[in-house]
């Protein structure tokens, strides 16, 4: 526990080998299993692959949630199981609903034949109780279409939910709240408690709160209705998540469910091949043990 007034949590990442790289995983943690709505925040790279590498994340299942991809630099090919192919781009969206089911792989881009560079955020949202079982859907929102607008030092780009009267286009299932915060140093965003859960996530650089300073990879979560305000030590970014808690949520590989059952089930229904595929990807990553 954090002993500064306006933290109440602080949490650092886990890093996880993903085979063509490593991602910093903050969200779920033993001491904080989600913050409103999200319930899984991978921080990607930044890596740099030589020619002819770079991700490879064969067809995999979710369901329950949707999946939020932002890049910050390098692309990502998507393909689903609605027959979507999607390249990924900075500064875009990717909002992909599993709802009751949906296959996915992530690829590399057109930069395939280069020396290319990943560096990015891949989030989870657990869906409403009564939302879980929605058919699957994908959307893509351009960076040109997002709200960005600059305060007190910072650039802020809107990518979900709503902020000092800025709303972004991105579709919500919930309250929330996702912000791309890129700040001069000396730059100040404050955020006020009008958010029932929201936390501050350190990409680069370093911000200090209450005096103590957060470097890149430190997440800083809000008490319940209470106020931030980072301040840039030197040129930083950093991303705000929350909104409201959509409840408990089990989590088993990329399974996100109100219910146990509903977990099995889906567990059952990707050995036994019951979830429909990517149309011109035959490989699979299998159920883990």
């Amino acid at each position: 526990m954090s002993n500064l007034r306006n933290v109440d949590l602080v949490l650092r990442p886990r890093e996880r080998d993903l085979g063509e790289f490593t991602v910093r995983r903050v969200l779920p943690a033993a001491r904080r299993r989600a913050v409103g709505p999200f319930v899984f925040f991978d921080h990607m790279g930044p890596a740099e692959f030589p020619p002819g590498k770079g991700i490879a994340v064969r067809p995999h299942p979710h369901i329950g949630i949707a999946t939020i991809t932002y890049l910050f630099e390098g692309q990502i090919m998507h393909r689903d199981s609605l027959g979507v192919t999607q390249p990924i781009e900075a500064g875009a969206i990717n909002l992909m609903t599993a709802g009751r089911g949906i296959v996915h792989s992530e690829r590399a881009g057109d930069d395939l034949d280069t020396t290319s560079r990943l560096h990015g955020i891949q989030s989870w949202i657990a869906l409403p109780d009564d939302q879980e079982e929605i058919e699957p859907a994908f959307e893509h929102i351009p960076a040109s279409e997002l709200p960005e607008f600059g305060r007190d030092g910072c650039t802020i780009r809107v990518i979900m939910g709503e902020c000092l009267g800025r709303t972004s286009p991105v579709p919500t299932y919930s309250e929330t709240l996702y912000l791309d915060v890129v700040m001069k140093g000396g730059g100040t965003i404050a955020l006020p408690a009008d958010w029932a859960e929201f936390a501050v996530y350190v990409v680069e650089g370093s911000v200090a709160i209450d005096g103590e300073d957060f470097e890149s990879g430190a997440m800083a979560i809000a008490p319940g209705k209470g106020s931030l305000s980072a301040t840039a030590s030197d040129d930083s970014r950093v991303m705000v998540i929350g909104g409201d808690s959509v409840g408990e949520r089990h989590i088993y590989w990329n399974f996100v469910s109100s219910s146990e059952a509903r977990i099995e089930q889906a567990k059952n229904d990707w050995r036994e091949g019951r979830f429909e595929m990517v149309p011109g990807d035959d490989e699979f990553i299998p159920l883990p043990d």
